[in-house]
Order: C-alpha cells, then sequence, then structure tokens
C-alpha cells in the first residue's frame, strides 16, 4: 500500500503570537511617523480651507444685516478668536505623549467617548454643509461665466452643479490630504487672486453709482432685522470655519506644532488682507442691497467679473476635497483593511470610486434641489463651525490642563477662554435661529430645482 504524504513546504505557516505582535508594532510605527509637509503647505492648506470665495463672499452681506458698528466688531471679534483657537489646537498636538491624527481622536483623548461623538457629529455637519454651499457657489460662478459667452443659453445653475460635482469625483481618488498640497498650492493663489481682483471690481463699480442714492441702514421691521442679524453672526462664524486642523497638523512634519503655528499664522495674513478689504469695501459699495453672493452684486467691467469668478471655482474645488476627507477617512475605516489595501489595490481602487461616488451624488442632488446659499452658508456656520472652531478648542485647552505657571497669564487665559466658549455657544444658538428661519421662507418663494 502507498501512503500520500501531502507536501506543505510551499504553504505559509500560520501567524504565531510573536508574528501578530510584530505586524501590530509595526502598524503603530506608522502610525507615529511624522508628516512630510512643510509649514508652507500648512499654510496653504489652512488657507484654502479658511479662505474660500464661498466663506467671504458672503461678508458684505452680513455686515449688512449687522450695520457698520456691529459689522465690524463681530468680523474683527471672530478672526482674532479664530486664530487664538487655531494656535491652541496646534498646542495639543501630542498633549498626553500621544499622537492624534484627526479632529475625533483628539477630542476623545481629552472627553472621552462623548467628545468622539460630539466632533464626529459637528464635524460632519460642517463638512456636508460646508460642500453643499461650495457646489452652489461654484455652480454660480460657472453659470456666470457661460451666460458671458452665451447669454441666450439654455443651460441653469443644476447643470453646473452638475458638472462641477463631477470634477470633483474626479479629485476624491487622490488619496489624502497631503497629496492634494499643489492643487492647495494652486488655490490659495486662486484665493489672492479672487479677492484683489473682486476688491477691485467692487471698488470700480461702488464709485459709479449715485453715492446718495446708497443707503446703510438696517432693512425690514423689527423682528426682520433681528432674524437678519441672527443670521449674519452665522455666516461670520461660517467664514472663518476649519474644522480639520488636527488632520492637516498630521500632514506636517516635525516639529509639528512650530510648523502649524507658522502655517496658520501666514494663512491668517492671507485672511485679513482678503476678509476685510472685501467685506468692508463690498458693504460701502452697495450697501443694504448687497447681495449674499458678492460676485451677483457686479456688473462693470465684465471680463474682470469672469476672471473672478473663474478663480472662486479653481479655490473652492480645493476646500471641497479638504472637507469631503473626514468622511471619506469613516468609509476607509471600515470597508478597507490594511491587508486589503497591500494584496488587492484595485478592488481598493474600485471600492473608494463607489463610496466616493454615492457621496457626491447625495451632495450635488441636495445643492441641486436647494440652492439657498446664502442660507446654508449660515446654519453651516452655526451647527458645525461654531462649536469646532470657537467653543471646542477653548474648552479642550483648558480641561487637557496645559496652563502656563505664571498664576496671572493663567487666570487671563482661562477667563478668555471662559468667555470665548460661552459668547460663541450664544452665537450657535442664534446663527441656527436666523438659519432655519430664512430656510422656511426660502422654500416658501422658490420651487425646488430653481434656477437661482
Amino acid at each position: 500500500m502507498l501512503s500520500v504524504v501531502s507536501d506543505n513546504s510551499s504553504q505559509p505557516p500560520p501567524p504565531t503570537a510573536p508574528t501578530i505582535a510584530a505586524e501590530q508594532h509595526e502598524e503603530e510605527e506608522e502610525a507615529e511617523k511624522g508628516g512630510r509637509g512643510t509649514w508652507k503647505h500648512a499654510a496653504f492648506h489652512v488657507a484654502t480651507t479658511i479662505a474660500t470665495p464661498a466663506a467671504y463672499a458672503p461678508l458684505p452681506f452680513a455686515l449688512a444685516s449687522l450695520g457698520w458698528p456691529l459689522g465690524v466688531s463681530s468680523l474683527v471679534g471672530a478672526t482674532l478668536a479664530t486664530w487664538y483657537s487655531s494656535l491652541l489646537i496646534a498646542s495639543l498636538w501630542r498633549w498626553n505623549g500621544k499622537k492624534h491624527i484627526t479632529y475625533r481622536k483628539l477630542a476623545e483623548s481629552i472627553f472621552g467617548f462623548w467628545g468622539y461623538c460630539s466632533i464626529a457629529f459637528f464635524q460632519q455637519v460642517a463638512s456636508v454643509g460646508n460642500n453643499i454651499a461650495i457646489q452652489i457657489a461654484a455652480g454660480s460662478s460657472l453659470k456666470a461665466v457661460y451666460k458671458y459667452f452665451h447669454k441666450d443659453g439654455d443651460l441653469t445653475l443644476q447643470h453646473f452643479i452638475i458638472f462641477f460635482g463631477a470634477y470633483e469625483l474626479v479629485l476624491s481618488q487622490l488619496p489624502d490630504i497631503h497629496s492634494l498640497r499643489w492643487v492647495n498650492a494652486l488655490c490659495t493663489f486662486s484665493t489672492i487672486g479672487f479677492a484683489a481682483t473682486t476688491i477691485g471690481v467692487t471698488i470700480y463699480d461702488g464709485k459709479k453709482i449715485d453715492r446718495n442714492a446708497v443707503s446703510y441702514s438696517l432693512q425690514g421691521s423689527s423682528s426682520a432685522r433681528t432674524f437678519k442679524a441672527f443670521n449674519a453672526l452665522g455666516i461670520i462664524a461660517f467664514s472663518f470655519g476649519d474644522a480639520m486642523l488636527p488632520e492637516i497638523q498630521n500632514t506636517v512634519r516635525e516639529p509639528a506644532r512650530k510648523n502649524l503655528y507658522k502655517g496658520v499664522s501666514a494663512a491668517y495674513t492671507v485672511i485679513v488682507l482678503s476678509y476685510w478689504q472685501l467685506a468692508f469695501c463690498g458693504y460701502w459699495a452697495f450697501g443694504s442691497e448687497v447681495q449674499p453672493y458678492i460676485l451677483s452684486s457686479l456688473t462693470v467691467p465684465e471680463w474682470t467679473i469672469v476672471m473672478a469668478n473663474l478663480f472662486a471655482v479653481i479655490q473652492i474645488s480645493g476646500c471641497y476635497q479638504i472637507y469631503c476627507r473626514p468622511t471619506y477617512a469613516w468609509f476607509e475605516e471600515r470597508m478597507l483593511s490594511s491587508k486589503a489595501k497591500s494584496h488587492f489595490p484595485l478592488r481598493n481602487h474600485l471600492v473608494r470610486l463607489i463610496f466616493t461616488s454615492i457621496y457626491m451624488v447625495l451632495i450635488t442632488v441636495i445643492a441641486a434641489a436647494m440652492p439657498f446659499f446664502g442660507d446654508f452658508v449660515s446654519i453651516c456656520g452655526a451647527i458645525g463651525f461654531t462649536p469646532l472652531d470657537f467653543v471646542f478648542p477653548a474648552v479642550a485647552y483648558l480641561k487637557a490642563g496645559r496652563m502656563p505657571k505664571n498664576t496671572t497669564l493663567r487666570l487671563s487665559i482661562q477667563l478668555l477662554n471662559f468667555a470665548i466658549a460661552s459668547w460663541f455657544s450664544v452665537v450657535a444658538v442664534l446663527g441656527c435661529i436666523g438659519a432655519v428661519r430664512f430656510i422656511v421662507e426660502d422654500i416658501k418663494t422658490y420651487k425646488f430645482f430653481h434656477d437661482m
């Protein structure tokens, strides 16, 4: 009788405990590796995330809803508060000796499970709401360019929202934020180009208007003015929205804390030069009649308005991508394992294409159905960005216990952080009330898929 002995020499041995431990150690080492970006790359990412046309184009309208004294003080106060809050978030890098690569993980390390859940909710609202507003703004800008060349063209706002969504789907196949660094560099220069062009055209149009006919008084009944003021606070909060600082900091090389300090400060230099001038010039030029999207108020010369709209589309394409990333990361954590990434790359590309397509279709349909730009800006700022950019940094810094030893300085920081968290919690509630009211009014006035 012949006995058959199977040859298992070609099969790999079963994983042992030391092998599994080694794999886990490799994964931890990979997570601990620093980013490759410089402070300049961080500045590009931060400027692209915050200083978008979708964010600061509504600022003249916000000032018109508040009036000069309250509008200017709110804008300046929000600028200083968010710059300070960004530095607080940057200072919490490895606050307990561990690396926290996302906003959610940072919140979990300080506040536990409920911190993670809260930030996940606010970040998702901010991301989705911001991307809806961006698609509406991009569609409006593309339509304006189209109408310049084809005044009697049949394409509507919804067509251009779909075109922009298709373009963003292509960019969504890039793997991470760091892979967007050159896209965001172009976006940062487009920010400067948009601001310079729009400010120049705004001043030009403002001088051509009969200045005696321009009114700066608050319009409407007392209740209408109150809700407009609430809505304006939400718009200002949205304009400084940055729900991605830990994710950006994770792309920066060591010393990551110092590099992000420099990157944030450089980005805020661009923000101050663009935000303040456009807000003040836009309100000065058109007064109470300024439109929620400043480009809609501009008339001549037409070629410069086309250029400003093109700058706007280029800039917000990068911002859109950064705000997609938390959603993409959530899907990837659950659908793509590290082993699958290495053994089945084609499968993973296909899976990524499927879920990015689903996300893009949902955002595009909502933007096309309800193209009420100013309302989405306000509610997104109130519910999403205000907790992330004003309230959480102040409270998290106090909770983490990273306070200076000097008693006077420590007390000053505690009072400042408490004041910022308290005031902007009120702003979040008021902004949400104003935004919801205006969405209800717009739905009464316009039909779904209205060509604005």
